[in-house]
């Protein structure tokens, strides 16, 4: 059992990544409900940019002192962000905003669930697997569900993945300066691309003020508040609190945008989301883990 006093130090980083959560599957919905006037990939670039504009004034990344230690990882943190989002937003074009999540979150719960050897821990394999085959436009009944939009929302998720583990080597030192540098690099490269593939509607004026909400609801804010989640909670329980991300994303399709999920997709997103936290309660914890319990 914890101490009282680490209990309550983790109060302010789960709060924290609860409201990351709720901030950027409400601006997913939002973004999703101009996709005919701007593109997903337009929706793409102006996220990116001015997200990474707002996070930039606030966190002065140009401060970091980079080495040859950190550069990699930041730059992996960079290019998966960029392609996470890009590659998200196409996936919802075609697929329900709960699906896409729920498809994408394959990619942490197997980051998770790497290297299981216990017989409890491929229970949560096969859990999930039963989630996903009632996700994936197989499944039974379910065959409406695009199959492109599916594996691009999967393609999403492996970026998530490599999102998390780069993000923790790159932001130990940095705190939330490391999402603001993360974001310019991630701009370099999918800002243009996204302007080139963007509808007409992008240069509207009218569009500015969405586009502004949009990237304080789905970057700035949240990739903030994650950073200092993820450099202040054990893997185990940001995985566990990640894994109610799909079912968040299902309540903001269906409030938002009208996307109502049958009792089947409800159940397939359930499984997903207690393999995903069955599989980080249950895992055992590392030795770094134990060490930080003992001294704090």
């Amino acid at each position: 059992m914890l101490p009282a006093s680490r209990s309550a130090s983790h109060w302010l980083p789960i709060t924290a990544l609860l409201i990351a959560m709720i901030s950027i599957q409400g601006g997913a919905a939002l973004a999703k409900s101009i996709f005919p006037q701007v593109g997903a990939t337009g929706i793409t670039a102006i996220r990116l940019g001015i997200g990474t504009l707002i996070l930039c004034v606030i966190f002065k990344p140009w401060r970091m002192r980079i080495s040859r230690h950190n550069l990699p990882p930041l730059i992996i943190y960079g290019i998966a962000l960029g392609a996470m989002n890009t590659l998200f937003y196409l996936a919802i074009r075609t697929v329900p905003l709960g699906i896409a999540v729920g498809l994408e979150f394959i990619g942490p719960l197997t980051l998770a669930l790497a290297g299981s050897r216990r017989p409890l821990d491929f229970v949560w394999v096969l859990l999930a697997l039963v989630g996903l085959w009632y996700l994936l436009p197989f499944g039974e009944g379910l065959s409406e569900i695009d199959p492109l939009g599916a594996a691009l929302a999967i393609a999403a998720g492996a970026c998530w993945a490599i999102y998390i583990v780069s993000g923790q080597r790159a932001g130990s030192g940095h705190g939330p300066a490391t999402v603001a540098m993360g974001s310019v690099i991630a701009s370099v490269i999918f800002v243009p691309i996204g302007l080139a593939f963007a509808e007409s509607g992008l240069w509207s004026l009218s569009v500015l003020p969405v586009a502004i909400a949009i990237a304080i609801l789905c970057s700035a804010l949240p990739y903030s508040l994650e950073m200092v989640a993820l450099t202040r909670l054990p893997a185990r329980l940001f995985g566990t609190l990640m894994s109610i991300e799909p079912a968040m994303a299902a309540i903001s399709g269906m409030l938002f945008l009208g996307e109502l999920l049958t009792p089947v997709q409800w159940l397939a997103l359930l499984a997903i989301v207690v393999a995903s936290a069955g599989s980080t309660l249950t895992l055992r914890p590392t030795k770094t883990e134990l060490n930080q319990v003992k001294i704090e």
